[in-house]
């Protein structure tokens, strides 16, 4: 259950950590978030609101993934726990609270800042710890150092993390998530802006996933055509032809198949951070992959992958940002 619990918030990438006021704002805020793509939430117990809105919003979506966060003590894991959370975040590490979640197989993700709170962690087997204030004890570039001696642990940071360093920290291998703020402010939940939130939620995820037309297929015959066509690219626009078994390559915006491959007219490229998380989230809107398609590297994650269904006669397919490679 943990590990398909970390599975989903690998693939959603950021999770937001919401704080309310009214348990009655949680339904309509629960909505605005899985419209916009973030199915997810860490509702904290810094107010006394926190267990109503965790009920309210289970209730009111209840394929949504939510979270405890800001908890102190064994009684807040009891009561988050009743009201539907799935997992729990502190902002320290406590071995009281270790203890309970390990012997009642309850998903934790402790804060941890140094090198002795991840080693406390391990102890009780916790895989992923919060890294918190991420940005105020050094931001990624802590995260990587103390990630080396600790292989088998993995990251979740959380504090100061924005649109602008987000994909920074989500670049690192070890990290699955991040939590954040920006698009639940406090100011447009008092409002009851809730479709201002969605759109935050939206810019959000389109923010880490960063999909983007990465090349063109033309489909052709034969190998002979296909050499006309990169030929005419690399005449007319200079695009230089860097020629592969089964396709020609004009620098890296068409690619000319030397025989017919998927998609009536050819197919579409579109690049994404993570082609795992770009698949997930797509596969939430209702796209469905060609599973056999998927191309997987060496380290074991996904290359790229076919949707199933074509689109003005042309396949699509998501890969990894060669800028990422």
């Amino acid at each position: 259950m943990e590990l398909q619990l970390l599975k989903k918030i690998q693939q959603y990438g950021i999770v937001p950590v919401i704080r309310l006021e009214h348990a009655e704002d949680a339904a309509p805020l629960a909505r605005a978030l899985c419209e916009g793509g973030l199915p997810c939430a860490e509702v904290t117990f810094r107010t006394g609101a926190a267990e109503a809105a965790i009920k309210n919003m289970k209730t009111a979506c209840p394929d949504m993934l939510v979270g405890a966060g800001t908890v102190l003590t064994v009684q807040q894991v009891e009561n988050a726990v009743a009201a539907g959370a799935e997992f729990i975040v502190s902002p320290g590490l406590n071995p009281d609270i270790l203890k309970y979640c390990a012997e009642h197989n309850i998903l934790i993700l402790p804060g941890c800042a140094n090198p002795s709170d991840i080693e406390q962690a391990i102890k009780y087997g916790v895989e992923v710890v919060k890294f918190f204030p991420a940005e105020a004890v050094g931001g990624v570039k802590a995260i990587k150092a103390m990630a080396a001696p600790y292989n088998q642990v993995k990251f979740m940071p959380t504090g100061g993390i924005n649109p602008s360093n987000v994909n920074d920290y989500l670049s690192f291998e070890r990290i699955i998530a991040c939590g954040g703020t920006w698009m639940v402010p406090g100011d447009l939940i008092a409002a009851g802006d809730y479709n201002g939130i969605r759109k935050l939620t939206e810019e959000a995820v389109h923010t880490i996933l960063g999909f983007h037309l990465a090349h063109v297929g033309i489909n052709c015959e034969n190998a002979e055509d296909a050499h006309a066509v990169a030929d005419a690219f690399e005449q007319i626009f200079g695009f230089k032809a860097n020629e592969n078994p089964n396709s020609i390559f004009s620098a890296s915006f068409v690619e000319t198949m030397k025989t017919p491959f998927l998609g009536a007219k050819g197919h579409i490229a579109i690049a994404v951070n993570s082609v795992e998380r770009g698949k997930a989230y797509l596969e939430r809107k209702g796209i469905v992959f060609n599973e056999e398609s998927a191309v997987y590297r060496k380290d074991g994650k996904m290359q790229a992958v076919y949707m199933q269904d074509e689109i003005g006669g042309f396949a699509l397919h998501l890969v990894r940002n060669p800028k990422l490679a």
